[in-house]
């Protein structure tokens, strides 16, 4: 029996290059247009532009490594991340400022502030997708106490960046977090008869909380000790109209932008609804005034290639690592992208999530960056045989 195979030499996606590029215009043309008519003066394109040559050297530099490089790091950075966070708790005002009422981020000197849950968000991917290949390579033979096993390592590996998170406290990055998690868990092997009792309970509960949410708040109050106030942004979601004048501004100035953009938008720079923090969580409002329903499609297709790309790279690819780094990516990317586009067109409650590659930030599109970094190693790594023959 003789064997013949030549190998592709490693090489870069250009779907994926070309995928970037296009979200980095239209990011770079939203926030050139939001900071216009915005309450700052700062140039915020200039410094989108900035991170993203610094998300590009990212790339640059993280694309090199293989699967066994990333495996033998991937603790030191879920390590380094626990730290930032943990320490977030603990820092001065001077290092580490409250800001909106959350002590997320470090002041970090010319370059303005550094938001580390968004770069733990990666490191959680990556170490979940080690725990994971690795239970599976010293557990062949499957089991329901197996299952469970692992079940508690990805609850527990998940658990404690989301209670640090919470304690800042930062709801959305939380509920990121947990997007991711369940996202690997579908793909991790566990069986359903552990999952649907479990997922089943999760969602009653839900369900009942939020109905004393809306119809017995005062139970909440009395039992949890919960304040009535604190739901202020379920109840303007749910009626932003009558919260118009305090917690339902942003929605109700959103859904007025979006709407008069009606089919093919007002024209590039030709804004009316103003709109606070447009250059940031609500970045998608700008495009659905200027250019309306078809330019807004036009992004929400680009997000889709990108799912799709990714989604392709990871089933190519016969490494389990790698695929389960590819659907921790896209569970992190498709929660941004439809929580982000549903708070601002009324669909979702409002948790302060930017959009991917779009919004203004360089700790989210460092996060997002490093991210898409992963899939480019994958992709530059991962052989494809030209010619094989077995006799």
């Amino acid at each position: 029996m003789t064997s013949n195979k030549t190998t592709i030499p490693p090489k870069l996606d250009f779907n994926l290059v070309l995928i970037l590029f296009l979200l980095f215009l239209v990011s770079c043309i939203s926030i050139y247009s939001a900071q216009t008519t915005g309450q700052y003066k700062e140039n915020f394109l200039l410094k989108q532009v900035i991170w993203y040559i610094v998300g590009t050297g990212i790339i640059a530099a993280v694309i090199r490594l293989d699967s066994e490089q990333l495996k033998k790091i991937s603790w030191y950075a879920y390590g380094f991340g626990l730290l930032l966070l943990a320490f977030l708790i603990f820092a001065p005002s001077s290092i580490a400022p409250v800001i909106n009422g959350a002590k997320a981020w470090y002041r970090v000197p010319g370059m303005g502030s550094l938001q580390p849950s968004e770069l733990v968000k990666v490191f959680l991917i990556i170490v979940l997708a080690k725990v994971i290949d690795d239970h599976h390579l010293k557990n062949p033979a499957k089991t329901i106490e197996t299952d469970f096993r692992l079940l508690i390592k990805l609850g527990v590996f998940t658990g404690i960046p989301l209670l640090l998170v919470m304690q800042q406290p930062d709801l959305g990055t939380g509920l990121v977090f947990i997007s991711i998690m369940l996202g690997m868990i579908f793909i991790s092997g566990i069986s359903w008869k552990i999952l649907v009792p479990i997922f089943g309970t999760g969602i009653t509960l839900i369900s009942v909380i939020f109905y004393f949410v809306l119809w017995q708040p005062d139970i909440l109050e009395k039992y949890l000790g919960v304040k009535q106030y604190q739901f202020g942004r379920i109840y303007s979601w749910l009626d932003p109209y009558n919260y118009q004048s305090s917690t339902g501004f942003q929605l109700t100035r959103s859904l007025l932008a979006i709407g008069s953009g009606e089919t093919s938008g007002k024209g590039y720079g030709t804004r009316e609804v103003y709109l606070p923090e447009s250059h940031t969580d609500f970045i998608f409002s700008i495009v659905g005034e200027e250019f309306g329903f078809i330019g807004s499609s036009i992004l929400v297709s680009l997000f889709f290639l990108l799912i799709y790309q990714i989604t392709k790279i990871g089933m190519e690819t016969k490494n389990n690592f790698y695929s389960y780094i590819c659907v921790g990516a896209i569970s992190m990317i498709t929660f941004h992208v439809f929580q982000n586009i549903g708070m601002t067109i009324g669909l979702l409650p409002i948790t302060g999530i930017p959009l991917p590659f779009i919004s203004y930030g360089g700790s989210s599109l460092m996060g997002n960056m490093l991210a898409l970094s992963l899939i480019f190693s994958i992709r530059y790594h991962y052989k494809k045989y030209m010619f094989s023959n077995t006799d």
